[in-house]
């Protein structure tokens, strides 16, 4: 017989023709396409061809009987999904229940009722999709969840109550190093993720007593022996068993201790910034203190003076020996009072205005400000200026600053190597430039210290903010120029100011004659 045209497909299988044609007229328009095998063989051939859906199977058949085929069908991977309802006049309980045993769904006696049969095949086969269904769609989760688990950050370890690897996320192998196929079977003791062993004990106690456990950090160690550092939440699952979820947390560590060491640095920055503003207000006491001293140095003086001039009234050698002494004193007087007057300028605020200076001249006068300095240190300065350099245009308290801080820096650098060599300052003129050079006789910068020179907090005074050259890179790259260092020949460093010769612009207009 033809397959009549429809949806799922039916095989008939009966050795006696007129139960085929019964068969047929009962499912013929009920929307299935039907098939029909007269013995056993016939049938086994047909439903590996076709997959029918379903099989009406006679039991009594000559040759092969229909236990036979429901037993070799069951057992053949391409036809196991087949439902079996066999029809058979072996009606007793005992037929019937070794029928169902075998794989059959369902067992109708002969003589059958068409309604019957027809009820009992729409019946399974209406399971039969539904069971399709729900398979598929469990196919369906079960590829969205993996896709699911392996989008995710985290590993994710699936474990039975025996601590078995029943499931990992790709995440999971990439994090412990270890493939899918090597882990999932295993024990998760045997892959010593883990090598601590209190947190050991409390897995074990996750996944065979169900007590969840929680780490903000631990080690875990890689198949290749490398260690990551892990967040590690263990949960229990219904029925027994856990799921670990592990998060890689180096790049959050590192981020922490970058932030621990910036707040290191600014509470540094912090105590240098409130030195910084002592330093500041000890410059405005001082600046007081200048204003206030001056004042009984002009009047001591100015004493002295008309005590001169009333001992011109007494003769004597007396008279003439005090005359000497008086004239000290005023001496004295005038060059303390010049000194405080040096400090008063030199501590007050930097206007921010800039004119053409000759650069000899504020050098002269940092070596006198520099002057109570080398007496401190025993050491002295030496200037070596050329007369015919041009005037520049700087703002001369800068300029101050920096040279003060250069040379200060040189003779505490000579005095501590024990020489006796003078601080030796000098200015010049070189390719487009004005150059000031302070060499000192001192023992040189440490490599470390060389490298970062110029960079804020960086000294190798002891006590030493490290603020100086700093201050004085920036001081002078405003004025256009730069600061450089070198060692000396002889041992030492050499520092050198560059400053620009002035613009066209900054020179005043040319008079006519």
């Amino acid at each position: 017989m033809t397959p009549s045209r429809g949806g799922e497909q039916i095989l008939l299988v009966d050795d006696n023709p007129t139960n085929l044609q019964v068969l047929f007229k009962t499912l013929e328009g009920s929307g299935y396409r039907l098939l029909a095998a007269r013995d056993g063989e016939s049938a086994l051939y047909t439903a590996r061809r076709a997959k029918p859906v379903l099989m009406l199977l006679d039991v009594m058949m000559p040759g092969m009987d229909g236990f036979e085929v429901c037993e070799r069908l069951k057992a053949d991977p391409e036809t196991a999904d087949i439902v079996v309802i066999f029809l058979s006049a072996l009606t007793d309980s005992q037929s019937k229940v070794h029928g169902l045993a075998i794989g059959g769904v369902d067992y109708i006696g002969k003589p059958f009722q068409s309604e019957e049969v027809l009820a009992r095949v729409r019946t399974h086969i209406k399971i039969q999709r539904l069971e399709q269904a729900l398979a598929r769609r469990n196919s369906e989760l079960e590829d969205e969840n993996q896709r699911i688990l392996d989008a995710v950050e985290e590993g994710i370890f699936s474990l039975d109550g025996e601590g078995r690897i029943t499931a990992m996320n790709a995440r999971a192998t990439e994090l412990t190093g270890w493939a899918a196929s090597d882990a999932l079977g295993e024990l998760l003791s045997r892959l010593a993720l883990f090598r601590n062993g209190e947190l050991n004990k409390r897995l074990a106690q996750l996944y065979e007593e169900g007590a969840s456990l929680r780490h903000d950090h631990v080690d875990l160690y890689q198949d290749s022996g490398e260690i990551l550092p892990v967040a590690l939440t263990g949960s229990p699952l219904t029925g027994g068993g856990a799921v670990l979820v592990l998060r890689d947390i180096s790049e959050w560590l590192a981020s922490q201790r970058a932030l621990e060491h910036a707040r290191a640095e600014m509470d540094s920055q912090r105590q240098h910034l409130a030195h910084i503003e002592r330093l500041s207000t000890g410059g405005e006491m001082a600046a007081g203190i200048a204003h206030e001293v001056n004042q009984p140095l002009t009047a001591v003086s100015n004493y002295a003076r008309v005590a001169q001039r009333l001992l011109e009234q007494v003769p004597g050698e007396t008279a003439d020996k005090l005359d000497d002494v008086m004239s000290k004193i005023a001496t004295q007087a005038q060059r303390a009072s010049a000194v405080i007057q040096r400090m008063r300028t030199y501590v007050k605020k930097p206007s921010g205005a800039r004119e053409l200076q000759s650069i000899n001249t504020v050098l002269e006068d940092v070596l006198a400000l520099a002057e109570v300095d080398s007496r401190v240190n025993r050491v002295h300065v030496a200037l070596v200026a050329d007369p015919d350099l041009p005037d520049i245009f700087i703002d001369e308290v800068q300029v101050q600053q920096v040279v003060l801080n250069l040379i200060r820096n040189a003779m505490e650098a000579t005095a501590q190597s024990g020489s006796d060599a003078p601080v030796q300052v000098r200015s010049f003129r070189e390719s487009g430039h004005v150059i000031v050079e302070v060499e000192d006789s001192g023992p040189g910068l440490a490599p470390e210290v060389e490298e970062q020179l110029f960079s804020p907090f960086v000294t190798s005074k002891e006590g030493g903010m490290g603020i100086g050259l700093s201050v004085s890179q920036s001081i002078m790259q405003s004025h256009g120029g730069d600061i450089r260092h070198r060692p000396s020949p002889g041992g030492g460093a050499v520092f050198r100011c560059e400053f620009p010769l002035p613009t066209a612009e900054q020179l005043p207009p040319k008079t006519e004659a």
